[in-house]
């Protein structure tokens, strides 16, 4: 691996100086070189710190510091001889970020907003709970990517522990922050006051409930009451949009499994907190929560040995831990796309006076063969031009069907590693039976011997067979009673996009590494060589995989792309294509804010070096830190 260069970094309000230090830290322990801009607000922290880093000895240009409001930001991020942009902020500033940096080949962490869910279950220690609840809503005034902003409370003790909630806000005492006996502080600005108080507004026309303490308010700045929220469902304003304030929003559960879609019944991702004196129960919980950090009786729980970050909107990309670092690196197959089409993308074709069988190929979703929507075809020229096969033109609607038929695949993700290599080894075994079928087709459509190309897909498989059951997460020791068990977890529903030329090896590079972590995939082959993926219907036919799991769409890959890109139940996509293509599928990602790696697709796939890695198994999963206590 290597540094990436120059790292722009942006950093929020609500810490300004725990954010620099997670920020700046590992960029420069990684050998990069920093230019940070903090909010606009709280810009002193940072000016004092670039102070101490000349005190420190820091080597003129390792460390830089702008300041200034929006406008500098956007700068920093558009600038051309940035290498990376990391970003820690609102999901809206997110998606502008996005936006300015695709096709630039910057690389891109966003750590976003959320709306973390508080699970108490019955059996919960409730007097540790309320703690809990205190600590997750209203630190920092709520002002808090990871806040529990939503208390869901398990029904048959939701009455008692909402009155003792109650008590235990009349108690709190909000004043100046710098008095040690103050519980809470004010919020940092009129603007943000005012929207706090908007969305209250919004709730109460809703038909929710809104109850706050009577505690008198200073008289100057600006300051707002610890409210609770309920009689809301979850469709409510309040619970599905990030409030950053001292508002929470409570409603009950009957069931574990109702607690969990609830929980997960948001765009964000970032973090949650389980209550239970059961361990098997909230581990259980946890597995099944779509969030990037799970406190397990206990809440705002930070370790720098221990990754920090969320799934979905909250965007991807991890501070602190390993994967921290791995933030900070490019690894030699990460590379950029590619300057310009290939030339051969789309071949002119001859008619086929041969009268051989006209045959149509067709698309593959969910476990069959079905027809294009359109009912158009695509001609496939031999290396010689003539027609030697049509297959299926695919669209928006088939791209629908697909995405539809992945997520009810998702069960393959929860198959045990050992069974998910089983069906690789297999799928593997059965295209080497076919090798020879599948060489001739290479050698027709490109006019050069396929062997090699076929030998290196087969070996392909077997690589990632081989790791399903090796790329396993840690666990990390912090102090205080803890441990954190680091997961990793499939991405989801993903989006492939193969490269032009070696149409099965890039095929297989792409889709083997997707599903050996226990992803779904929606691929979409080479044009000119879409004859070979629609050839290897029939070895996933015969391989075990189970439906759902691959699904191919062939047809103009741009278009295609364009409508995986937009689609907002796709997860991740991958594009292995030029520039151009690529720079317009991170544009249109914004919509859900889905992961994105733009790769080359004109690489010698078959230089084991760049074509296959662990750079591919880390891009194809995401990491879930669980922290769970211990001791009496």
């Amino acid at each position: 691996t290597s540094p990436y260069g120059v790292i722009g970094q942006i950093i929020p309000w609500n810490f300004p100086l725990l954010m620099l230090a997670w920020k700046v830290a590992p960029a420069l322990a990684a050998g990069n070189t920093v230019v940070l801009k903090p909010a606009e607000d709280t810009s002193l922290s940072a000016l004092y710190f670039a102070e101490l880093t000349q005190n420190a000895g820091l080597p003129s240009g390792v460390f830089n510091l702008v300041t200034g409001a929006g406008e500098t930001g956007r700068a920093l991020a558009s600038h051309g001889d940035i290498d990376k942009v990391a970003f820690t902020g609102s999901t809206q500033v997110g998606r502008e970020i996005r936006t300015l940096t695709a096709g630039t080949d910057k690389g891109l962490t966003l750590e976003l907003g959320g709306k973390s869910p508080f699970l108490v279950f019955a059996d919960a220690d409730v007097d540790s709970a309320i703690e809990g609840v205190v600590d997750g809503i209203w630190f920092n005034q709520g002002q808090v990517c990871c806040a529990g902003s939503r208390l869901l409370v398990q029904e048959s003790i939701s009455e008692a522990f909402l009155s003792k909630l109650k008590q235990r806000m009349k108690s709190l005492r909000i004043g100046n922050p710098l008095d040690k006996t103050t519980d809470m502080g004010a919020i940092v600005s009129q603007s943000q006051l005012k929207n706090i108080q908007s969305y209250i507004d919004g709730a109460k026309k809703e038909g929710a409930s809104c109850w706050h303490t009577e505690t008198p308010l200073p008289e100057s700045g600006w300051y707002f009451h610890p409210t609770l929220v309920t009689d809301v469902f979850p469709a409510h304003t309040i619970m599905t949009e990030e409030v950053f304030g001292p508002v929470l929003a409570a409603m009950t559960f009957r069931t574990h499994q109702e607690a969990i879609e609830i929980a997960n019944n948001t765009r964000y991702g970032l973090a949650a907190s389980i209550w239970s004196e059961n361990i098997n129960l909230s581990l259980e919980v946890a597995s099944k929560l779509k969030a990037g950090v799970i406190w397990i009786n206990s809440t705002n729980e930070f370790d720098a040995a221990s990754g920090f970050g969320g799934y979905r909107e909250s965007g991807f990309g991890r501070e602190g831990g390993r994967e921290g670092l791995w933030a900070y690196r490019k690894t030699l197959s990460d590379l950029p796309p590619d300057d310009q089409p290939p030339a051969s993308a789309v071949a002119p074709v001859a008619s086929n006076p041969t009268g051989d069988l006209d045959k149509t190929s067709k698309l593959y979703i969910g476990g069959r063969q079905v027809r294009p929507d359109s009912g158009y075809s695509c001609a496939i020229a031999a290396c010689d031009g003539s027609l030697i096969g049509t297959v299926g033109k695919g669209n928006r609607k088939d791209i629908r069907n697909a995405v539809e038929a992945a997520h009810g695949a998702s069960k393959w993700g929860s198959a045990s590693a050992h069974h998910r290599a089983q069906v690789l080894y297999f799928l593997a075994e059965n295209l080497e039976i076919r090798a020879d079928e599948f060489s001739q087709r290479l050698k027709m459509l490109t006019g050069a011997n396929g062997d090699l190309q076929v030998k290196e897909s087969i070996n392909r498989l077997f690589f990632y067979a081989g790791w399903c059951d090796k790329y396993e997460g840690a666990v990390h020791q912090p102090p205080l009673g803890r441990v954190v068990f680091a997961v990793p977890e499939p991405v989801g529903v993903m989006g492939l996009i193969c490269p032009e030329r070696d149409a099965l090896l890039g095929l297989i590079s792409l889709i083997a590494p997707a599903i050996a972590l226990g992803n779904t995939v929606i691929t979409i082959p080479s044009e000119s060589g879409a004859l070979v993926a629609t050839d290897f219907y029939q070895i996933l036919e015969t391989s075990d995989i189970p439906a759902g799991v691959v699904n191919i769409i062939t047809g103009d890959r741009p278009t295609l792309a364009s409508e995986l890109a937009r689609h907002n139940d796709v997860d991740g996509l991958w594009c292995a294509g030029h520039r151009a293509m690529t720079a317009e599928i991170e544009r249109l990602s914004v919509g859900n804010l889905k992961q994105t790696w733009a790769l080359s697709g004109d690489r010698n796939w078959l230089d084991a070096s760049v074509g296959q890695g662990t750079e591919f198994l880390r891009r194809a999963t995401q990491f879930k830190n669980v922290w769970a206590p211990y001791g009496e």
